[in-house]
């Protein structure tokens, strides 16, 4: 565990300016922090998730087949993959509105790592094309500030020796680590 501000480190790692510890944080990794702390500590020790779990299916699907004529697939120092449109803003798509705030912090973590680490202001739009709703995603000071936040947060989860506590959520049914976690 560093001393220094995991942010700090974050933006050390991704310019290769980091000394022996490298911290790096994905899209998928800001979701799991506001989802489930324990599915995010688990993906950080490279558990494998069920990829043949009802979810997993039904997001990778809409992930690969909407808007696929209008956005690129663009992956930055092999830490985070964006989706670009053809005007220009970064795309998250998700099968379903009923984890908005996760889709969200994913997507302005994402706008974040274009500011702070390729010099690149964007803006974003969340898509959920099964339910044909879009909404523009604006990266500001206290978005900013909430990213950075989070980040922080995912350092002291992964930098931990042990899994947070099994908590019963709603998203447990359908979280691809169910057996894996119920079971530890």
């Amino acid at each position: 565990m560093t001393d220094s501000d995991p942010v700090d480190l974050l933006l050390q790692t991704a310019r290769d300016e980091a000394g022996p510890e490298e911290f790096r944080v994905t899209g998928v990794m800001m979701q799991y922090y506001v989802v489930c702390k324990r599915e995010l500590w688990f993906h950080s020790r490279h558990v494998e998730i069920d990829r043949g779990n009802a979810a997993v299916v039904r997001g990778t699907h809409v992930d690969e087949t909407a808007y696929a004529d209008k956005r690129k697939h663009v992956s930055i120092d092999g830490t985070i993959a964006i989706d670009v449109l053809d005007d220009g803003r970064v795309m998250e798509v998700k099968p379903s509105s009923s984890l908005v705030e996760p889709a969200k912090l994913q997507l302005l973590y994402y706008l974040w790592y274009l500011k702070h680490v390729v010099g690149v202001e964007k803006s974003g739009v969340l898509a959920h094309p099964t339910e044909r709703k879009r909404e523009g995603v604006e990266l500001g000071e206290e978005e900013s500030e909430q990213v950075e936040d989070a980040i922080r947060g995912v350092y002291n989860v992964v930098t931990s020796d042990s899994p947070p506590p099994a908590t019963e959520k709603p998203v447990c049914e359908s979280c691809a680590y169910h057996d894996f976690c119920w079971s530890c």
